[in-house]
């Protein structure tokens, strides 16, 4: 997978954040001009940088 994947991310997809698994699962609020902003379960509301983060989708709940 690459960075250009973060680009097919839509409002209320499930990620994880690679980097910080402790925030839990998040869901997409906005993907515009490679700034996801997702809603983190232990975090809240962050925006992502998606050329130096690879969010991970989430297909198992």
């Amino acid at each position: 997978m690459s960075l250009e994947m973060n680009a097919l991310l839509e409002p209320g997809q499930l990620v994880r954040h690679p980097q910080a698994p402790e925030w839990g699962i998040g869901q997409v609020q906005s993907n515009i001009g490679g700034r996801v902003t997702v809603n983190f379960e232990e975090e809240g509301k962050v925006v992502i940088d998606s050329a130096k983060v690879m969010l991970i989708p989430v297909y198992d709940m």
